[in-house]
């Protein structure tokens, strides 16, 4: 078997000079929507598009538009969507009739059939997998990328921002796994994304830390458990300011005033403290700076469990001063700032908002508020960063606050800046608590999960004694098994957080997918082991001088193969569909699927032992060899680390 060393798909002459081999007229027929030096489906839109604008009279953009690629086969590779034409005169079904009898023969596809008000045209097998499996081949990590998209613009994405000495809950888990897709999907799709963890390390509470931390603060757990330690302190000085709080609220409910409740206790320590944070007072804050450092790097290592980087660790702290008077001058000069009961406020219900009610920016006591700091923190990071876009992964339940923030902004006379700010919400975890006890730090739960799989894992001894390194591999499969119980719904839709059903190796769960990238894994190992060609793909990505195995894609044509063809070639549209969603079930749902077709195909298309021969070996060992590319792309773009052997 002869080895080729010019890539034949990632430059637009070698490409067009390829698809001339296979009988293909070229140029491509050029559509603004099309990419086809990105996606392989677009090949076939384009001269499918191209054939049908010579049979009507139709808009060609509308009419590449229409054309729809189909989860379910029967239905069609790419259907063309007949109503969407708007063709005067004629019914979609006549017109889909007229059009399958007057459609050219076309290398790429089948004669089309109508089906009602659809016209699905069907990939020709014999194509599909000289066209699909170099595209892979040659793109390997590359594929199902689009950088034009995103034209090298400037992206901020804050996510996970867990506050200091205070519980990671179950809504920063989420923002840090839908964060991390955020800001991987913005990447693949061309933008210079810069990654922000905005901490909570800065407010009252804070004070209320400092105050616990005088009365049940250690030295020593601070210096081996720093993040749990401080936790601890966190919740018994709450326990003790809860009634407090209470009092307050049920005053102010009741109408009346809370400032003598509020000027005594553990509201007027917790107060004292952070107006001296504040003040810039030298040893409320230099307690305050070494809880952070030490809480910043525990979490950088927490976080790199999670294969999670971060380009900037900011806080409410580092707003500048400046900016904040800056912001309010601002807003007292549009006239929208205004004195209340000793406070400051915006109300929005005068300025075109009544749905957003009225916010405090400026406490009694003088303090800042989140919203004033956000706000300050929205012009910094726009002088700093100059950004096109920046993008809040953070809970449904904060849906008004970032109403308020965006609409303040405008507010203030920058409505092109406003409109640069996206709020990514999500609904909550349910169950996690009862589950996982009431200490809920992100590493708690890693703990658990992984302690289970490896508990699972151990449950088999003869596959257990297979694995290299198997306490890694099982932290490796929790993780995921808590990725994608997160991700497998709607972003918007609430969860049970159930760690039995997220460990089991049936039904769409995290260790069934790793299972089928392992199996797929050890498939191509005992192939390369037995023959000839231990390398089936190109070693790098965009290399020009790259070698990779010829294979015989006769051998390719059968329906198991094309089902599988068909489904990765569907990549490209699917990680596009996600950018615009910003859903990681998309994603995800995909996945499921092609490893579902994977597992009905083993014993169809076998690679070690192939009845047909050698030839058939190889052509199957580079299909799957693609399809782990595939799945194993998908899984990196989740935040998911793929392992080898399970």
């Amino acid at each position: 078997m002869e080895s080729s060393t010019e890539p034949k798909t990632l430059c637009l002459p070698a490409f067009e000079a390829y698809l001339k081999e296979l009988g293909l007229p070229i140029p491509i027929p050029a559509f603004p929507s099309t990419s086809p030096i990105h996606n392989p489906v677009d090949i076939y839109r384009s001269y499918i598009a191209a054939a049908l604008e010579k049979l009507i009279d139709c808009d060609r953009n509308l009419l590449y538009d229409s054309l729809q690629w189909t989860s379910k086969p029967s239905q069609g590779d790419i259907t063309l969507v007949l109503p969407r034409l708007r063709v005067k005169a004629v019914k979609p079904e006549e017109l889909g009739v007229k059009l399958a009898a007057k459609f050219p023969a076309l290398p790429l596809v089948n004669p089309p059939a109508p089906m009602g008000s659809y016209l699905p045209f069907f990939y020709a097998p014999k194509l599909l997998p000289r066209l699909v499996l170099p595209f892979i081949q040659e793109r390997k990590a590359s594929y199902g990328q689009n950088p034009t998209l995103g034209h090298k613009k400037k992206a901020i994405v804050e996510f996970s921002s867990p506050n200091i000495a205070k519980e990671f809950h179950a809504g920063h888990l989420r923002s840090t796994i839908i964060g991390a897709f955020v800001a991987n999907i913005y990447e693949n799709m061309g933008w210079e994304v810069v990654r922000i963890n905005y901490l909570g390390d800065w407010g009252k509470q804070f004070g209320l830390l400092a105050v616990g931390w005088e009365k049940y603060g250690s030295e020593e757990l601070l210096q081996t458990q720093p993040l749990k330690h401080l936790l601890d302190v966190y919740v018994k000085i709450n326990a003790e300011f809860k009634p407090e709080e209470a009092a307050s609220k049920k005053a102010r409910d009741e109408g009346f005033d809370t400032t003598e409740i509020e000027s005594q206790g553990l509201f007027a320590k917790r107060n004292a403290f952070f107006k001296r944070m504040e003040d810039d007072d030298e040893a409320a804050i230099a307690l305050w700076k070494r809880f952070r450092d030490i809480s910043i790097k525990r979490y950088i290592d927490i976080y790199a469990r999670l294969g999670i980087r971060f380009d900037e660790y900011a806080g409410e702290s580092q707003v500048q001063p400046q900016t904040i008077t800056a912001v309010e001058a601002l807003l007292k000069q549009k006239g929208i700032y205004r004195e209340d009961k000793g406070s400051w406020i915006i109300d929005f219900t005068q300025h075109g908002a009544k749905h957003l009610g009225t916010a405090i920016v400026r406490g009694r006591t003088g303090s800042t508020t989140y919203l004033l700091r956000d706000v300050a923190a929205i012009l910094d990071r726009a002088k700093q960063y100059s950004f096109d876009e920046m993008i809040y992964v953070v809970s449904s339940e904060q849906d008004l606050y970032f109403q308020r923030v965006f609409k303040t902004v405008e507010l203030m006379g920058l409505p092109d800046l406003a409109a640069k700010l996206k709020h990514i919400n999500f609904g909550k975890v349910l169950g996690m608590s009862s589950r996982l006890g009431k200490v809920q730090l992100l590493s708690d739960i890693l703990d658990k999960c992984g302690s289970a799989m490896h508990d699972l894992m151990k449950s088999n001894p003869d596959k257990y004694a297979q694995v290299e390194n198997p306490a890694a591999v099982a932290d490796t499969i929790g993780i995921t098994a808590v990725m994608v119980q997160d991700m497998s719904g709607k972003r918007i839709n609430n969860y049970l957080f159930d760690i039995n059903r997220m460990l089991s190796f049936e039904g769409d769960t995290g260790p069934y997918l790793q299972y089928c990238h392992a199996r797929l894994s050890s498939i191509l190992r005992k192939f390369q082991s037995q023959s000839q060609y231990p390398n089936l793909t190109p070693p790098h990505t965009h290399t020009h001088h790259a070698t990779y195995i010829e294979i015989d894609h006769s051998y390719l044509e059968d329906p198991h193969s094309t089902a599988l063809l068909r489904t990765m070639a569907q990549y490209p549209d699917v990680t596009g569909t996600a950018y615009k969603n910003l859903e990681p079930s998309t994603i995800l749902t995909y996945l499921f699927r092609l490893a579902h077709q994977l597992s009905s195909s083993y014993d169809v298309l076998k690679v070690v032992g192939a009845e047909e021969g050698p030839a058939a070996s190889l052509a199957r060992a580079g299909l799957y060899d693609a399809a782990r590319q595939v799945l194993g792309n998908g899984m990196r773009l989740l935040g998911i680390k793929p392992v080898e052997r399970m």
